[in-house]
Formats: C-alpha cells, structure tokens, sequence
C-alpha cells in the first residue's frame, strides 16, 4: 500500500470515528434527557411563560412595514462595516490602493445612505402625521 493511500485510509478511518462519537453523543443526550426528564402534566404546562409573566392577547401581531425596511438596512449596513473591519486590519498591507478602494466603498455607502433618506426609507412618522406637523409649524 503506498503512503498516499494510507494517508486517505487513516483520514477517512479518523473522519467516521468522528461523525459517528457526533450521533453517539446525539444519540445520548437525547436518551438521558427522556429518561431523566420531567412527565408532569398540568393545564398550565402547555402555555407558553416568558420572563416571569403570563401572555396577554393574540400571538399574532402586524408589523409595520417600516419596520421590515429599517432591519434589512441595518443588516446590509452592518456587513458593510465587517467589510470595512477587514480592511482596516490589512491597512498597511494593502497600502494606498486599498484606501482608494476604501474610500470608493464608503462613498458608494454615504450615497446609497443619502438616497435612502431622500426618498423616505428613513422617515418613521406616517404621512398623516407628518402633514400635520407641516401645518402646524406654518
């Protein structure tokens, strides 16, 4: 058997030893916490209590739209800053050529961030509201 196979063999061997100890471990968790676990069955068991406080009213509540917006542009904003974390460690690896880019990247944000505000993606006041603060400040 030549090296390159044995190699394969022994990572292969080493690789379901590993994935089977994952099931195993599974396997057991599972085992002992239906075993260990409590069988107390009540009226109460099968409402849901968070925080030290009992529900009121329905589960089933709308969202504004606003609010589905603001979370989709915090999360493109905040991976935008991760990639900005990664140049900022390779700074000086990168040199001038990586600030240019850099600078490139962070226009292109301040401008797509003008451009939200500009059409409004950022006002949380509905427009009813907003009419009558206008009319009142007149």
């Amino acid at each position: 058997m030549s090296s390159a196979t044995a190699a394969t063999l022994s990572h292969n061997i080493a690789f379901t030893i590993f994935v089977l100890g994952v099931f195993g471990l599974c396997a057991f968790m599972l085992g002992v916490s239906s075993l260990l676990g409590s069988r107390a069955v009540g009226r109460s068991k099968h409402e849901p209590f968070e925080s030290g406080m009992l529900p009121v009213g329905s589960a089933r509540l709308r969202f504004s739209a606003k609010f589905y917006l603001v979370a989709m542009l915090f999360v493109i904003f905040d991976v935008e800053v991760l990639f900005l974390y990664a140049w900022a460690v390779s700074a000086r690896e990168s040199g001038w050529f990586g600030l240019g880019g850099a600078a490139i990247f962070i226009t292109i944000l301040f401008a797509g961030l003008v451009y939200e505000g500009a059409i409004g993606a950022l006002d949380w006041a509905p427009m009813a509201r907003k009419k009558a603060k206008a009319r009142h400040a007149q």
